[in-house]
Parts: structure tokens; sequence; C-alpha cells
């Protein structure tokens, strides 16, 4: 693949009235990033060094977005919904071609792959002055027919409603995405027409005006899962679960194991180390790393939590952002961890709450325990040293520290630091009534 350079349009200023949503359509997610964010990072990583995202008048949404997460993408508003052709000349309008291959893309399209965006781009570098993406089907219905002529040259599209019984049974269809050169964007992109029953600027209509100026028109097909575009939730379902094929895929390509792929979610910037093992039903949000021979066992779900070496998470285990464990730490079924750093060999088995916590290495945090860093109004951290040994259904009332090598019995409210190798108990004695359940029966029962 070379690496042709070239500008890309991309087109998100759809009303997406059929996701019935307050949110902008291509602000919708997959693999936990939103869908425009998919489009711009592929054409960034296919060799686009210069974007322009085409929004509605009321999508003040995508441009707070593209502010916060793309801050060097132009955005400009499409003032009257024309159609695509008016929203090409719009981006058009606002950058211009860099003198260079131009992309039109869309921004509820979020699956196109940059090798994809980059042959497009080399067809045009190589001499096309128009590019079509098309892609085969065997249920073309709906679809625009890439008619091609006895040289194998692009010459025409012909939609649905105005294609003949041959034409029809065309199986390479339209995609939509289209590459022009920077001398055809500028000379005929600029002065579309919408002289239609619609009123409408059509991209499309480039290629016939390609093909009535003699201009070399070629196409590319692409794989139909790559071009799939979401109008609606179920299409947002269709592409979300082939991303997650995608990304399992490449988990495995890396040497990481999981059991049972299909139940397996990700997200889009999930890093993985070698020898790690997912097993199922596993849900891992944004930012988490996992580091070689970690294990995520059944039923987990992380978020913006990093995994050291060979630590076992779970099952049933909740890790929330800022969680950071070192190697070989343990954390068991119905644990919570966030905002909290385990140092190595820290266990926390059994049906806890740790946060806003430091624990030192070689710690053991009994069941129940729960850090109480919140009074309702702040945060309070919670320090634990080293070896220390915590009991079971212990309250830890930040903020307070435990030592190295504390031990504090079980049941009991820590208000004030221990220090190193002390033990603490907060437990009321211990009240025996002879025989007082005998009596308890007794009483119960004539009642």
């Amino acid at each position: 693949m070379t690496e042709t350079k070239f500008t890309s349009f991309i087109l998100a200023a759809g009303h997406g009235t059929r996701m019935r949503s307050d949110l902008a359509k291509p602000l919708h997610k997959i693999g936990a990033k939103p869908m425009l964010g998919w489009v711009i990072e592929t054409a960034h990583a296919a060799g686009s060094n210069a974007v322009c995202v085409v929004t509605a008048p009321h999508h003040n949404d995508i441009e707070a977005y593209l502010q916060s997460a793309y801050s060097s993408v132009t955005a400009v508003k499409q003032k009257d919904a024309l159609g695509t052709g008016h929203a090409a000349q719009t981006a058009l309008s606002a950058i211009g071609t860099q003198n260079q291959p131009v992309l039109v893309l869309f921004g509820d399209t979020p699956l196109i792959t940059a090798e994809t965006c980059q042959r497009l781009a080399d067809e045009i570098a190589q001499g096309a002055d128009v590019c079509v993406l098309g892609f085969e089907t065997t249920t073309p219905t709906g679809y625009g027919r890439l008619v091609k002529d006895d040289q194998g040259q692009l010459s025409a599209i012909i939609e649905e409603a105005d294609a003949d019984e041959a034409q029809k049974a065309i199986r390479l269809v339209n995609a939509g995405v289209m590459a022009f050169s920077a001398e055809m964007a500028d000379e005929h992109l600029a002065s579309l027409t919408n002289d239609n029953a619609q009123g409408e600027y059509y991209l499309t209509d480039m290629v016939a005006i390609a093909v009535a100026n003699e201009k070399k028109v070629t196409s590319v097909t692409a794989q139909s899962d790559e071009v799939q575009g979401v109008n609606s939730r179920a299409d947002l379902a269709k592409v979300e679960a082939a991303l997650q094929g995608r990304l399992r895929d490449a988990a495995m390509a890396m040497g990481v194991t999981l059991q049972a792929p299909e139940t397996v979610f990700l997200s889009s910037d999930t890093i993985f180390e070698k020898d790690s093992i997912i097993e199922p039903h596993v849900v891992i949000g944004q930012g988490c790393t996992i580091k070689q021979g970690a294990c995520i066992r059944a039923f987990s779900h992380l978020e913006g939590a990093v995994i050291g070496k060979d630590t076992i998470i779970g099952p049933y285990a909740r890790l929330r952002p800022g969680a950071v464990l070192a190697d070989n730490v343990k954390i068991g079924n119905f644990v919570e961890i966030k905002k909290a750093i385990l140092d190595d060999g820290a266990k926390v088995n059994h049906l806890s709450y740790i946060g806003d916590a430091t624990i030192g290495a070689g710690a053991n945090i009994g069941a129940g325990t729960i850090t109480c860093n919140y009074d309702g109004y702040d945060k309070f951290k919670t320090q634990i040293g080293k070896g220390a040994f915590i009991g079971s259904n212990t309250a830890l009332v930040a903020p307070v520290s435990v030592g190295d090598g504390a031990i504090i019995g079980a049941g009991s409210t820590i208000t004030k630091d221990v220090t190193s190798d002390d033990l603490a108990l907060t437990r009321a004695p211990q009240k025996i009534v002879p025989q007082g359940g005998a009596k308890f029966r007794s009483r119960k029962s004539k009642s």
C-alpha cells in the first residue's frame, strides 16, 4: 500500500430520525467509541492529513465532541439539507481539496478500513478522476447498480427505479463512498446542480459528469460489513457485532485466549499482552490494560483499569476507573475496586468494596471489608500497608491508615490510624445467656 495523502470530507448532517434519539446519530457508540470517531481515526490512519466534518445546524453535540476529541478536524454546518452533493460542496467551500485526492466518507458508516480508504486514494493518485466504492451482494434490491463498460471502467450508477431487468441483475452495488481528483472536485463538484424532481444535489451525479467529460472513472470493492450504514438501532447492533468480531480476532491473533469469544465484549482501546486469559461473559470497557498471564474470570466487568501480570480477577468482579493492580494480585467474587492501587500479591478475595485506597504488597483483605470513603460531600483515602491483615466484615472509615504488618480483628470499625504490627479491635464483648435459645423458642411458641 502506497502512502497517498488525501483530504477527507465526512458527511454527518443526517437527522437520524429512525434512531429515535436526542443524540446525533454519528455519536452513537460502537466498541465504546462514537461512530464518527471511528471514521475520523480510520481516515487519519489511511493517510488523510485534512478532515472536514459536515454537520447539521442542530448538531451542537457533534461540534462539542470534535472540539474535545479531535481539535485538528474542521467542522462546518450544512445549513440546508439538500443532499450528499450539497454536503460535499459545503466541505469543499470550507477547506478545499488541499491539492490532493478527496475522499467523501460517512459518519454513520464506521467499519470502513484504512486499507480501503487508501485503495481509493491510490486509484486517484494513479490517474483516475473518480473512484466509487462498491460491494457485491446477492440481495441488491434498493441499491444503485455499478455499470461497467467493455474496458472495465465504471460508466454509470443506475438507481433501482431506473434500472432495466439486465441492470437489476447486477450484484455490484454502490456503497456511497467516493474519491475524486482535486481537479475533478474543483471543476465539477463545486458546480453540481439540483436539476431533479427532489431539488437535491446528488454526489452520484459526479460519475455521469465524469463520463460526459471523458474522465477516467474506476471502482474498488469492499466487504459488505465494511460499508454497513447505521440508520436504526437494529443497524447499530449489527455494526457492533461486526466490530466485536474484529476486536476478538485481533486479540486472539496476538496471543490472548478467549474461551468463548462470542460472549466477550471489548472496547476500541483495550490493550492486551500475550497469554492473558478471558473467560466467558466478560465486559471490558474503555481504558483497560491487561498484562501478560492475567486471567479475567467469568462475568466480570472492567473499565479504566490496569491489570498486572499473572493477576486473577473474578468471577463476578467489578473494576472501575482508577483501579491499578500490580502483579500476582487476586480479586475474587463480588469484589468492587474503584480508584485504588493494589501492590504485588495483595488479595481481596470475597464480597468487598475498596475505593480511594492504596493496598500494600501482600496485604490480605477479608470478606465483607469496606473502605468508607465518602461522607456525602467529599472523598477520603484509606492506606493499608504491606503484609497487613484486615479481618472479615471490617469497616475502614477514611481518612485512615493501617501500617505494615498490622492486624485488624474481624467485625471492627476502624476510625483511627493503626501503626505497623499493631492489633486493632473494636468488637463488642460477647454475652451468653444460659438456655436463652430454649427460653426464646418457648416464649414464641406460646404466643
